[in-house]
């Protein structure tokens, strides 16, 4: 087996390592495993379109794969890298810790190989706003960021591009799950972000607390030199993060003397008291992501990058796709894709963005939570329309107070919101749940759902000729 207890003593050249999971992420691990000098072997129960993909990339550079089970062979092992998917209590890693085999998540595995500074940003809502943001800020001549981890490009990626081409400059801007916090040992943020909590994955996690310490688990290796942001504003973070001896720092709405940045009145102030932007001049609408960017400037600002250049995102930061990412205006109606909101919070959040009457699209695969939560926001509800697994979870739960419909497919969903909607409606698509029922991803549910909106659209203009200047087309 491979010692992992000291980090700096690590060394893979040689040792036989088993890659569960053949998604992004294994496989990235699998390559940096292989440039490492580890002899690799990977492995994946399913045989979908994806998986098949990744065998014929990785058996291109000589790696052994296998797929559609997990044979003996996943144990001839001295280390495993698990991809986010496999929980904790799978059986397999039950027996893998049983044969005393070292397993680690990829998160934890891509930063052995790197002494470069990382920001590390978690949250049950506002991970991918934040990060991309965060990453704006912090581009400069002095300062060359790298976007990884949960919103689509595996840390592994990210290390094994530098490893061939090293750049000075780099520091890693990290959106963490939940999942990717399960197989640490050695991973330390300089920085870290919490945003904050509330619940989320409860179908993967027994208890509401198993979440929130999965969350926290991420500052776990901070010591007094390290830099901790927290929302002021979430009791659970203010109490959880109490125990880190990290520094500190609060971003929050109200009056907090730790925050570099002060919401006062229609301004954000900075550590001079002097008027960093005006509320009204932040690009993104909505207080949720006032506080997604107040993060990104904190964490920006404890990266040693000026006021101008985080004022400037925050005045010109358009925001990134599949979050209340409007999609077209077909004859007075507007469709938002909020794919990304996979928890009822973030639906919440969702509907307080708007004083229009909604059209709400919920459904997927069920992740737990209470679909009653929604209903002190449904004010200018107009409909509900729910599909996919979790329709009859959705109506049980919202039937007798709104007007709902269930439907299996997504596809039908919009379909039939384009018919009932009327000048002025908002038809939103937030799900409230995972996409895997029907879908790869959140990115790929909000992408057939723009898909079928332009369709829509074309539909439109093609009937309403008058839309294009008397041409149809």
């Amino acid at each position: 087996m491979i010692n992992i207890q000291t980090r700096n003593n690590i060394n893979i050249r040689g040792k036989n390592i088993s890659v569960i999971g053949l998604g992004k992420s294994g496989t990235s691990a699998a390559q940096l495993a292989h440039h490492k000098g580890g002899i690799v072997f990977t492995s994946d129960p399913g045989t979908t379109n994806e998986v098949q993909r990744n065998v014929i990339t990785l058996e291109s550079y000589g790696i052994d794969c296998e797929c559609g089970e997990h044979s003996e062979r996943i144990y001839n092992a001295d280390l495993w890298i698990v991809s986010p998917g496999v929980p904790k209590d799978a059986e397999i890693i039950v027996e893998a810790k049983n044969q005393n085999i070292p397993v680690v998540s990829e998160i934890e595995f891509a930063s052995w190989f790197t002494d470069a500074p990382v920001i590390a940003v978690t949250g049950s809502n506002g991970k991918t706003t934040t990060v991309h943001a965060l990453k704006q800020m912090c581009q400069t001549q002095d300062i060359h960021p790298a976007l990884a981890g949960n919103m689509g490009v595996p840390f592994s990626e990210m290390i094994l591009n530098d490893l061939k081409s090293r750049d000075t400059k780099r520091i890693y801007i990290l959106e963490i799950s939940s999942f990717q916090m399960e197989f640490i040992h050695h991973f330390k943020p300089s920085i870290s972000v919490f945003l904050n909590i509330s619940p989320d994955h409860l179908d993967r996690y027994l208890t509401m607390n198993d979440y929130v310490n999965a969350k926290m688990a991420m500052m776990t290796n901070q010591t007094k030199d390290d830099t901790l942001i927290y929302f002021g504003d979430d009791p659970i973070l203010v109490e959880k993060i109490s125990a880190s001896p990290a520094k500190k720092i609060a971003y929050t709405l109200n009056a907090d003397s730790t925050a570099p940045f002060q919401v006062e009145n229609d301004k954000i102030l900075n550590e001079e008291h002097a008027t960093l932007i005006r509320t009204d001049e932040v690009s993104l609408p909505g207080l949720h992501n006032l506080t997604n960017l107040l993060a990104a400037a904190t964490a920006a600002h404890f990266a040693g990058i000026s006021d101008d250049n985080i004022s400037e995102v925050m005045r010109n930061y358009s925001g990134v796709p599949h979050r209340l990412e409007r999609v077209s205006s077909i004859s007075g109606v507007q469709y938002v894709n909020d794919s990304k909101a996979t928890n009822i919070d973030a639906v919440c959040v969702a509907m307080e963005s708007y004083t229009e009457p909604l059209i709400l699209i919920l459904g997927g695969k069920f992740k737990g939570g209470d679909f009653k939560d929604l209903l002190p926001h449904a004010n200018n509800l107009k409909k509900v329309f729910a599909y996919g697994q979790a329709r009859n979870i959705v109506a049980a739960a919202l039937g007798d107070a709104v007007s709902l419909s269930k439907t299996e497919r997504l596809k039908d969903a919009v379909a039939m919101s384009h018919t009932l909607a009327q000048p002025g409606d908002v038809v939103l698509l937030s799900p409230g749940c995972s996409s895997f029922d029907q879908f790869s991803s959140f990115e790929d549910r909000g992408n057939q759902f723009k898909y079928w909106v332009r369709q829509l659209d074309v539909k439109y203009e093609h009937t309403n000729p008058q839309k294009n200047g008397g041409q149809a087309h």
